[in-house]
């Protein structure tokens, strides 16, 4: 496995590679038209991949080959409330299906905590729906703590997201 910073060329390819982790893990929990929206906003032209060129942002592949198998982005916060200039938030970690359980999201969690501390943050928030459970015993090995709940849209559907914060 190889481990890169995102560069602008990478953004069609993490575009799909986005959209197909998302669709696999929670597709089919939404209408086709909700789905379709948040996979736009989310993950089309205008989002993720406009985000590769822009300082606020910092994204990690994990690349097996040509083949993006997983990434992780940090950016400014954008739940609601006063989250103070010194926290980052932990917007997106997927890992492929077929490289789940290879330790590829540990790897790229250890790039997101030591690439926060560089970048002067003293807290990492995340938001995590309520019904995955593997994820949240994933970030409770890294120290983090539900603090709050959001309502995580996605189209016109709201999910219970928690979110989880560490103190770095």
């Amino acid at each position: 496995m190889i481990y890169r910073d995102a560069v602008p060329a990478d953004g069609p390819a993490l575009s799909a590679m986005a959209q197909r982790a998302f669709t696999d893990t929670f597709g089919s929990l939404y209408r086709a038209s909700d789905l379709a929206a948040f996979l736009d906003r989310a993950f089309g032209a205008d989002g993720l991949p406009s985000q590769l060129d822009d300082p606020a942002y910092s994204v990690r592949l994990a690349c097996e080959n040509e083949a993006i198998a997983g990434f992780i982005k940090l950016g400014p916060v954008d739940f609601p409330g006063d989250w103070g200039t010194r926290t980052i938030e932990l917007h997106q970690l997927y890992v492929l299906g077929r490289w789940q359980g290879e330790g590829v999201a540990p790897v790229l969690m250890d790039w997101a905590v030591a690439t926060a501390r560089t970048r002067g943050a003293t807290r990492m928030v995340l938001s995590v729906f309520v019904e995955n459970v593997r994820a949240q015993r994933f970030y409770a090995r890294y120290g983090f703590r539900e603090v709050g709940r959001y309502a995580f849209r996605v189209g016109d559907h709201i999910d219970d997201d928690r979110i989880w914060s560490l103190d770095l």
